[in-house]
């Protein structure tokens, strides 16, 4: 079997590649990058030697017919125009996706930023809530999401939470707060999310990948571990991964939204903090961003579960092998 890769040099996407290649369980995995040379150093540093059994193409040719299974993990996380989130999530992955063939079994991960935070007196966002995205980001994934189901019919879509474990660079900066005496958080409110672990969600896609049938919802697939997480919790916890003490200080929206402004205004400082804009802050502002993910622990993820404080240990000892963070 063949399977059809984006997103390889991501976070998710070269977790993923590197238990495909691990347990040999493809003929060949065919990896669609914007830089292979990129992806090649990134297997070094892992210390994996090119395989045999992997092809690097680009992300503009079309994938090859010969493909029996597609993950699509690419995509544009933080920009400062509408029009770029909308280039690159939705015209260049309909462009891709739709030139898969036609019986390849394809899984495509969105974002729960579709959806938008739990509606108002609910516990948690189902797939039946409506869908009212905050930022561009989230609106341009919708607008994928509705151009796969009327040009792609077949492909699974998928919508994570908040995703964590090794290789992600986006959490290094909560492992950098962590560390120090004060830290701040947004809003006075705890504030409660769902998550998932990567290594979680990487073994539920080839569960969904080998099904006997197969059998996607008709609405995109709510998708994370049982329970939630507070922002307390989670800026706690990496802390004690560090073993670093201190407290942790409520950062008022008005003044989140005015550092915000700033950074945008800056290019320097929109070149260091790529994911502080104005557009973007949105999402931090509810106080809840949790999902009904029971439809896809039932079917794709049994369990056990890994830990938030296992996974950020894992995610700290990869920070430090990779140069990223001292070593405890």
């Amino acid at each position: 079997m063949r399977l059809f890769l984006t997103g390889a040099t991501g976070f998710v996407g070269r977790n993923l590649l590197l238990e495909a290649l691990r347990d040999n369980r493809y003929a060949e995995v065919v990896a669609a990058v914007r830089d292979g040379e990129k992806l090649l150093r990134q297997l070094a540093a892992e210390g994996i030697p090119r395989p045999s059994s992997l092809r690097i193409t680009s992300w503009r040719e079309s994938p090859p017919r010969d493909i029996d299974h597609a993950v699509h993990c690419a995509g544009l996380l933080f920009a400062r125009d509408r029009r770029d989130y909308f280039r690159v999530n939705v015209e260049e992955t309909r462009r891709l996706l739709t030139r898969l063939p036609a019986n390849a079994r394809t899984l495509v991960l969105s974002s729960q930023s579709a959806a938008g935070p739990t509606p108002i007196g609910r516990p948690a966002h189902s797939a039946a809530d409506p869908d009212i995205p905050l930022t561009w980001y989230g609106e341009s994934k919708l607008a994928m999401e509705r151009s796969l189901a009327s040009e792609r019919p077949g492909a699974f879509v998928w919508r994570p939470p908040m995703i964590l474990g090794p290789r992600d660079r986006a959490t290094l900066p909560l492992f950098q707060m962590a560390a120090q005496r004060l830290r701040i958080k947004p809003g006075f409110r705890p504030k409660t999310y769902s998550w998932i672990a990567v290594g979680d969600l990487v073994r539920a896609i080839f569960r969904a990948l080998d099904e006997p049938v197969w059998t996607p919802t008709a609405s995109p697939l709510p998708v994370s571990a049982p329970g939630t997480i507070t922002d307390t919790e989670l800026i706690r916890t990496a802390a004690d991964v560090l073993g670093r003490a201190g407290r942790t200080v409520p950062l008022p929206h008005l003044l989140m939204r005015g550092v915000c402004a700033l950074v945008d205004a800056a290019p320097r400082l929109r070149a260091a903090a790529p994911s502080l804009t104005r557009d973007r802050s949105r999402e931090i502002y509810p106080d809840r961003w949790v999902l009904d993910a029971a439809e896809f622990q039932a079917r794709f993820a049994p369990g056990p579960f890994a830990t938030l404080r296992d996974t950020l240990a894992e995610t700290r000892v990869w920070y430090a092998r990779a140069g990223l963070l001292r070593a405890a």
